[in-house]
């Protein structure tokens, strides 16, 4: 595939307010460091001449591998895959293959609507300064279409063109390393990303032929302006979500978090046991102790870090714990 440079100009074209980003389809999160994980909600802004969409499709780009979709209430997802034009690695595996296409069929967003599907995936062999475009076509029954298909060239502005492909600003990570998925290691369940500070991250075991499993991390935000944990992923998953305990009428009941989790500047939060904690679904091969997971958890502002999740005998996680010892 053929690689699109974007230059200073280009990249900041992406960074635009919300506001303006709607008018094109685009992605929820606009850049991401070289060499991480990523996960963010293509979001399709309108119908087509007044006709409401009822199917999305997106090319997923060379150089942007294990791509999955996330589940969406209402539609069907189908994958086309295929094989890759280069090889590339994926947790120690050589991997020459994956999603080359994805579709949602069989919804409906209204035209004077919008609404996003969520994609996760690696960025692999892109350069910082680069940008990986998605060239996206909705469908408004048999006879209408958008096809968000042109590609800035170098110096112009993406949305000075009509249907610009949605795309993913590739930056270098921070602290001036390009490859080391946006953050410092620290272990095992700690990391660095930014200003914040992850550590005693682990998850706790589970039983045979149990399809969901919890996680848990602390994160401490050292810097001067608020952050927001906004997604978290793993290839051990389907999916993860991000769930809240609380008591009413003393029952306990939990629910998901949509939009996240607030990291205030100077603050600590924990997800633990019996609180604020990660739903992983779907769980392919169940968690067993001793194991190590790899969870990538994307930020708003320090953007994705992974995490590699050590596994914990069930026996020794309690609710309020926030220390697996």
């Amino acid at each position: 595939m053929k690689k699109t440079v974007f230059s200073a100009a280009a990249s900041a074209a992406l960074l635009v307010s919300a506001g303006a980003a709607l008018a094109h389809a685009s992605f929820s999160v606009p850049e991401a460091p070289a060499d991480s994980y990523y996960t963010g909600e293509l979001r399709i802004p309108h119908g087509c001449d007044g006709k409401a969409t009822n199917e999305v499709s997106v090319k997923i780009p060379e150089g942007f591998i294990n791509a999955k979709p996330k589940l969406k209430p209402g539609w069907k997802i189908e994958i086309i895959k295929g094989d890759y034009q280069k090889s590339y690695e994926l947790h120690g595996k050589k991997v020459t293959s994956g999603a080359l296409e994805i579709r949602w069929t069989g919804g409906e967003i209204p035209d004077d609507m919008f609404d996003g599907f969520e994609i996760t995936g690696k960025i692999a062999g892109i350069e910082a300064g680069q940008a990986l475009p998605f060239v996206t076509t909705q469908k408004c029954g048999a006879d209408a279409s958008v096809s968000w298909s042109e590609i800035a060239k170098e110096g112009q502005n993406a949305h000075d063109l009509e249907h610009p492909a949605p795309a993913i600003a590739v930056v270098a990570a921070k602290g001036g390393h390009e490859h080391d998925h946006g953050a410092m290691a620290m272990g095992p369940g700690s990391a660095m990303a930014g200003d914040l500070s992850l550590s005693g991250g682990f998850l706790k075991g589970m039983l045979p032929g149990q399809a969901v499993g919890g996680g848990f991390v602390t994160i401490v935000n050292g810097g001067a302006a608020d952050d927001r944990l906004v997604s978290v992923a793993s290839p051990a998953a389907d999916h993860v979500e991000i769930h809240e305990m609380t008591m009413e009428n003393d029952v306990m009941k939990m629910r998901p978090l949509k939009d996240g989790v607030p990291v205030a500047a100077g603050a600590t939060v924990e997800l633990t046991p019996g609180g604020l904690h990660l739903m992983f679904m779907g769980v392919k091969t169940p968690f067993h102790e001793g194991d190590s997971v790899p969870v990538t958890l994307t930020f708003e502002k320090a953007g994705a870090v992974e995490v590699t999740f050590p596994v914990v005998d069930p026996a020794k996680v309690k609710a309020g714990a926030h220390k697996h010892n």
